[in-house]
């Protein structure tokens, strides 16, 4: 695999939200927001052991969601005091370029309703919530690279 600080770099300049690599390159790649890509990743069933994903910015949602995803490390521009907590509880590496307290909403008025939602639940807790909701999900994002 090539070295994950050169993924980095380029997922940075690019317009995708997510990336997932494995030691044979990328996996999946989306250009949405929110926890939809990560929820269309473990829908299509291409888990693999000890994947690395680059999002541009994670939350406690979608550090749940990587667990479930089998990350072992995830490299990110922007990263939630929450989400540090829970990749942490579960032994996943994390960089975060800046930490914040948490995900602000889409309106910058509050918090992200995903991150709220997450609080105190576990992986599959939080995947069961939110697997089969139409709000959280987009069937058309296969995501392959």
């Amino acid at each position: 695999m090539k070295n994950v600080n050169t993924y980095f770099e380029s997922f940075l300049k690019s317009d995708d939200t997510i990336r997932i690599i494995s030691p044979g390159g990328t996996v999946f790649r989306s250009q949405k927001r929110g926890i939809s890509p990560l929820l269309s990743y473990i829908e299509q069933g291409l888990l693999m052991d000890e994947v690395v994903v680059l999002d541009k910015v994670t939350g406690n949602a979608a550090a749940l969601l990587m667990k479930k995803a089998c990350c072992r490390e995830v490299l990110s521009p922007l990263g939630s005091e929450l989400a540090a907590e829970t990749l942490k509880k579960f032994g996943i590496v994390r960089h975060f370029m800046k930490t914040v307290p948490h995900i602000i909403n889409r309106e910058g008025n509050g918090m992200c309703p995903f991150e709220k939602m997450s609080i105190e639940k576990s992986p599959d807790e939080f995947y069961e919530l939110v697997k089969n909701n139409p709000l959280f999900t987009d069937t058309n994002d296969s995501g392959r690279p």
